[in-house]
């Protein structure tokens, strides 16, 4: 059983980020479970509060990370590059302060975003590239969904509408997992 997870790089209630990472939960193929992480609660990186103990947020992040075969960064963009926040969860959880392993490496990871703005995350899933070779991830370069006009593909609940955005969504989904279980273990 391959194991993927998601995580939504925006604590907005309304993120479309969020509500494309839960489009793709269910569309995940046969032999793949898809599990949505969370960047919620996780404080402002401090070694110093590292040095007295991984917040409880940041280390349920890394257990789920560590217990995946691949992780899909769910990433918005703010100012033409990777939002704060979620830069901020994933320093803490690739921290080795504690001795910790680095829970990166070699492990797959791909990148998917949705905007309002003609570009869909281009240039936020461009800024994570150097940040995901410096913690050694295998940076799956197969395909990259990058969704543009995000308003327009998701209903007043969130849920994902346009069928063109959801068949890319199933197809970026189903090739990430297909790589994934295709790395030898």
């Amino acid at each position: 059983m391959t194991k993927l997870i998601g995580i939504s790089g925006s604590l907005r209630k309304g993120s479309f980020n969020t509500a494309l990472l839960k489009a793709a939960i269910p569309l995940a193929p046969e032999g793949v479970t898809f599990a949505s992480g969370t960047i919620e609660g996780i404080p402002l990186y401090n070694a110093d509060i590292e040095r007295e103990g991984v917040p409880q947020a940041v280390q349920a992040l890394k257990d789920q990370i560590a217990a995946a075969d691949g992780v899909i960064l769910f990433t918005p963009e703010y100012n033409n590059s990777i939002p704060g926040v979620f830069k901020n969860a994933i320093d803490w959880a690739s921290s080795s302060m504690t001795g910790a392993p680095n829970i990166f490496a070699g492990r797959a990871f791909a990148l998917a975003g949705t905007s309002p703005g003609p570009f869909g995350t281009l240039l936020s899933q461009n800024a994570w590239l150097p940040v995901l070779r410096t913690l050694g991830a295998d940076l799956w370069s197969g395909k990259r969904l990058m969704l543009p006009k995000a308003g327009s593909l998701f209903d007043k609940d969130g849920q994902l509408t346009d069928e063109e955005a959801t068949a890319r969504l199933k197809g970026f989904v189903e090739a990430f997992a297909a790589y994934v279980a295709a790395k030898p273990a």
